[in-house]
């Protein structure tokens, strides 16, 4: 049984440098690539981080019903495409998704039984160094975005975990255990299935003798 996890955090929660460590330690994860009119930032790529598109495209993607969840954050869309999500679930493989919190409250409506992880900074204050360590947005918008994620962080309640990234290695182990175990009690559930099935040619075979 595949599984399908959410992960949302403020930017500048350091969100990014965790998912990217746990596709590299554990296996079978396929990541969906998300759809921005934002252009790219330092060393992003196209088809990494991020696939870049116009809005006018994005809006035509909207329009044709191809994003399982899309979410306008400031003067940008972002979006989920569809085919990310069907194709991990047909071929059993688990997905992890980098949305917001606007994105991840579709998702769920959508997919009740994906798991949800929320990360934040440890405060307001080393939320706003570590903006002001990129280097690369104005007062005004950090301001913004701190605004923001203070309406994010409001939102906390409807996730499975939260995490708070106060540690770089410990967060990164404690999602690594979030993830495994949402694996494993999956897995459990498939093997659960399969005794059921299991059981049933028992109790045909005693039906048989019953009647016979």
């Amino acid at each position: 049984m595949s599984q399908v996890f959410i992960i949302s955090a403020p930017s500048g929660s350091g969100k990014s440098t965790l998912v990217k460590s746990l596709l590299e330690r554990e296996p079978g994860l396929i990541f969906s690539v998300s759809y921005t009119t934002r252009a790219p930032r330092g060393q992003e790529q196209e088809g990494r981080e991020y696939h870049f598109v116009s809005r006018e495209q994005f809006e035509r993607m909207i329009a044709a019903g191809e994003f399982i969840e899309w979410a306008r954050v400031f003067e940008d869309y972002y979006g989920t495409h569809r085919r990310y999500v069907d194709q991990g679930l047909a071929e059993g493989r688990d997905v992890v998704l980098d949305i917001d919190v606007q994105g991840a409250r579709q998702l769920k409506e959508k997919i009740p039984g994906a798991v949800s992880v929320f990360i934040l900074a440890p405060s307001r204050e080393e939320l706003e160094k570590r903006l002001r360590a990129r280097g690369d947005v104005s007062d005004a918008v950090i301001r913004r975005r701190l605004a923001e994620a203070a309406r994010e962080i409001r939102n906390f309640g409807q996730y499975d975990y939260v995490l708070i990234n106060d540690d770089l290695q410990a967060a990164s182990e404690r999602l690594l255990w979030i993830v495994r175990t949402s694996r494993l009690r999956s897995s459990n559930e498939a093997v659960k299935a399969r005794v059921r099935e299991i059981l049933e040619t028992f109790e045909r075979q005693e039906r048989r003798e019953d009647n016979g």
